[in-house]
């Protein structure tokens, strides 16, 4: 496969969990009104996504390492196409818990494959940067989103943007079918035996590099999903902004994710990824020490308003570009005969983490932006401790 396809691939599959999370924001409002359900149901509609997203990455990764990637994402992609028709026509707030079940778990099958397409192709250092030009084409992807999501659910219903994510999923799938070529260097026979399966799994998760980029982009994907998952309700609920100014914020917030990793790619070159992640770190924290701040000290003024939450998450955005392609690529680095278990490994400890913050989270709104403020800071500061000590310390790939 061409390198560009390949960056299209990884565009697509990487893409397709912030896409079924972006369009589905602006409508989370009109849908909880529409099937009457509390805010801990809503919030579980993404809980529930999450936790199968991490967990099905466990059975998809030794599946991938067995069989192969090509098998694995078509049945997932088939899988994410049939419960996105699901989620377009669930009558009742259960029964679209179960459709966002599934669709993680399929989900789970393109991200996972997504990760070890990168390591199967390419040694660490040059995977960091296909897997930044990957993320970079998310990010466009991205930008249409939330936009999207909003303009459907204002001009039509909330499960018409529901039903952009069939579109999405069949043209995903009809592209892997007709292109998509395997990579997997030599499939290993014994991937799934018990014995060797828990052997590995050990093996993975006692690696210190492991540890420390399994950290990374665990802490930045989970202070993005904390303000993903609070925004529409504080923005558009508390703060009065419409559904379609929503969505060109969340628009901004992509476009300057491409930003973010843009920059990646270059300081790679120029300064290698530790001294990257270090510096990022720095923007990381001042980020998170920003929104809480601004939250606890200007809730209720009349100078707070929608710049006190948007500012701090586009501080942010720009260093999750680099946290984000370094972290997952980093994840998988050590383990080139392993690449879908240690994949699956850091899937399921990052979606694991985002689900204990969504049940948090669904708990503790309390129509102020202060829980979603706090739970942001100290995950920010979790990143940044990790990009100032593991990173240095444990960061080094052995590749270049």
């Amino acid at each position: 496969m061409s390198p560009l396809l390949v960056v299209v691939l990884l565009a697509l599959l990487l893409g397709i969990q912030p896409v079924t999370t972006d369009v589905y924001l602006p409508a989370l409002p009109a849908l909880q009104a529409d099937l009457r359900a509390p805010m801990a149901e809503v919030q579980l509609t993404f809980a529930a996504l999450l936790l199968a997203f991490g967990t099905s990455q466990l059975v998809w990764g030794p599946l991938s390492d067995r069989f192969g990637r090509r098998p694995i994402l078509l049945a997932g992609m088939a899988l994410y196409v049939l419960a996105s028709i699901a989620c377009v026509l669930a009558p009742s707030m259960p029964a679209l818990v179960w459709a966002r079940v599934a669709q993680g778990a399929a989900i789970g099958a393109a991200v996972m494959c997504a990760r070890a397409i990168v390591r199967d192709l390419y040694p660490p250092l040059e995977g960091a940067r296909m897997m930044s030009r990957g993320l970079s084409g998310l990010g466009v992807i991205a930008v249409v989103c939330a936009p999207l999501g909003g303009l459907l659910t204002d001009w039509l219903h909330w499960r018409a943007a529901m039903s952009a994510l069939v579109v999405f999923g069949a043209g995903t799938l009809v592209l892997l079918a007709l292109r998509f070529r395997e990579t997997i260097p030599a499939r290993n026979p014994d991937a799934l035996a018990p014995g060797m399966l828990w052997r590995r799994w050990r093996q993975i998760a006692a690696n210190p590099t492991f540890i420390t980029y399994s950290l990374l982009s665990t802490g930045s994907y989970v202070a993005l999903f904390i303000f993903l998952a609070s925004s529409s309700f504080v923005l558009i609920e508390s703060l009065g902004l419409s559904r379609v100014a929503y969505g060109a914020v969340m628009a901004g917030n992509s476009a300057l994710y491409i930003v973010g990793t843009i920059a990646c790619r270059r300081l790679l070159v120029r300064w290698g990824i530790r001294r990257t992640v270090f510096a990022a770190g720095f923007v990381t924290f001042a980020a998170g020490a920003l929104m809480a701040a601004l939250a606890w000290a200007g809730w209720g003024q009349p100078w707070y308003g929608v710049w006190a939450v948007v500012l701090p998450q586009y501080l942010f955005i720009l260093a999750h570009g680099v946290h984000q392609p370094v972290g997952q690529s980093g994840a998988v680095a050590p383990f080139p005969q392993m690449a879908g278990a240690a994949s699956a490994l850091n899937g399921f400890i990052t979606m694991g983490a985002a689900f204990g913050m969504g049940l948090w989270l669904g708990r503790a709104m309390d129509g102020t932006p202060r829980p979603a403020a706090l739970g942001f800071l100290l995950w920010c500061t979790l990143i940044a401790l990790t990009a100032w000590t593991l990173v240095q310390k444990h960061g080094d790939t052995g590749q270049h």
